[in-house]
């Protein structure tokens, strides 16, 4: 199966699996909701070349923005394989 194609039927298996998740969080099992989460999370990963290593990047980013800063500092760089690409 072509490359397209395959990004063709992931793209649309995920607004499916999307739709089952507002379902099941606004009607019967917000359990079942964030299980379903994170096999979109998955597929989003693969679709867009996502590492586990950058994934936990970001994570630990995420995490250091929630902490209070020093004020000497003032902003939290980035690394570079961080940037976001629109």
């Amino acid at each position: 199966m072509p490359v397209a194609d395959q990004e063709e039927r992931l793209l649309s298996l995920l607004e499916t699996l999307e739709e089952c998740r507002a379902f099941l969080q606004k009607k019967t099992s917000p359990e079942a909701a964030r299980l379903l989460s994170l096999a979109i999370l998955e597929l989003r990963m693969e679709l867009n070349k996502v590492t586990d290593s950058e994934l936990k990047a970001i994570c630990d980013l995420m995490v250091l923005e929630d902490q209070p800063q020093d004020p000497k500092d003032g902003a939290v760089r980035l690394p570079p394989y961080l940037k976001l690409v629109k």
